[in-house]
């Protein structure tokens, strides 16, 4: 027998979808490929409209997922990136071209999208996630799509869907691979049951340290859109408590179950996230700046920590030890004079000086700010 409870929820919710104003013929035409399908029809197509989805990261994961949600027809859509396009983004992040360089992400994609489907509302946030306005934002949506590609906004995202009672669609990728799950729908798993503790830092280098496919985020990216709309019309089996793993390389595809921990407990945010994963803060580092580097380059020992692939593809010369070497290689490092730190932009360089403090290397240490990206600029 139905549980009566679930019987007064479903009357509600299908009241509630047809008190709705009805899809004009425009919105009808636009959505037939759905109205005629069994499973969606014209409810599913209603439960679309009047939902509100928040799409973290308009980057990578953020541009499929929100392109075909924009075209299924969600109602409203709501884009947080703080960032701005790149020229380097543009191999993957397929909503944009060279003409948005220089621009918010989220505004760009906004305005692109809407022409792609006029009848959805955008709610555009050109700031970064943060533990000051997560769990108010995610109060004004009824699902979160985490595109992001750090450690700390990860388990950031997770803990405010938990204290916000929201499920969270989420999806990574690392050069080849990505994986997709559904996290915190009705009582399930969390991100922090599948991840208790974050990888050690550095373990785990971003995109713009080992590279990515670029047609990878389009697929885990479509696999989260598609994750997203079986929430919302209630079809299918969502990865609930299950972890989908793809290899573009082998097109081998795994879903791994796991387990709900209620031992694991989220009462409130961490004050810093960033210091929670171990990430390095560059801010509190003696840093020198390309140009000053370049003026006294004589005065200095320039170590490089970017892999062997890196170095031969573009390099201003100096010692060459990738980052997973210099544990081993530390002894090869002259300490006469102020040793300069480099990598791609920083970020690796400042895990190599905090490894050479914790070996008591003697001379002073420099990360050179913006890395080899800020020399070749001057």
């Amino acid at each position: 027998m139905k549980n009566t409870n679930d019987t007064i929820k479903n009357k509600a919710l299908k009241t509630s979808i047809f008190n709705l104003q009805p899809l004009t013929s425009e919105e009808k035409n636009q959505y037939h490929r759905h109205l005629i399908l069994d499973q969606i029809g014209m409810e599913g197509q209603l439960k679309l409209k009047q939902t509100k989805v928040l799409v973290i990261g308009a980057g990578g994961l953020g541009c499929p997922v929100l392109q075909y949600l924009t075209a299924a027809g969600v109602g409203t859509i709501g884009i947080i990136d703080g960032d701005k396009v790149d020229q380097s983004n543009l191999q993957r992040q397929i909503l944009y071209t060279t003409d948005d360089v220089g621009h918010f992400k989220a505004a760009s994609a906004a305005s692109r999208l809407s022409k792609l489907n006029p009848f959805v509302k955008f709610e555009v946030f050109n700031i970064f996630l943060s533990t000051e306005n997560a769990i108010d934002l995610f109060n004004q949506f009824d699902i979160i799509v985490d595109g992001t590609d750090n450690f700390p906004t990860r388990y950031l995202v997770n803990d405010a869907c938990v204290l916000a009672n929201k499920p969270l669609v989420f999806g990574s990728i690392f050069k080849f691979q990505g994986q997709v799950s559904v996290f915190n729908y009705k009582g399930s798993g969390t991100y922090r049951c599948l991840f208790p503790t974050p990888p050690a830092p550095n373990s785990v280098p971003n995109c713009s340290d080992v590279g990515v496919l670029g047609v990878l985020p389009g697929i885990i990216g479509s696999l989260q859109a598609n994750e997203t709309i079986k929430l919302i019309v209630g079809i299918g089996t969502p990865l609930v408590d299950k972890l989908l793993y793809f290899d573009a390389l082998s097109l081998q595809q795994q879903v791994l179950q796991f387990q709900k921990n209620n031992d694991i407990k989220v009462t409130t945010l961490e004050s810093n996230y960033e210091f929670f994963c171990g990430v390095s803060n560059t801010n509190d580092m003696n840093t020198i700046s390309a140009e000053a580097y370049l003026k006294n380059k004589e005065n200095y020992h320039l170590l490089d920590v970017r892999t062997y692939h890196e170095y031969e593809d573009e390099n201003i010369g100096g010692q060459h030890i990738p980052l997973d070497e210099l544990d081993d290689r530390m002894g090869e490092i002259p300490n006469s004079k102020i040793l300069v730190v480099m990598c791609l932009s920083g970020k690796r360089s400042a895990a190599a000086i905090e490894l050479l403090l914790e070996n008591n290397y003697p001379k002073t240490l420099l990360n050179l700010d913006g890395g080899i990206t800020a020399v070749l600029k001057n």
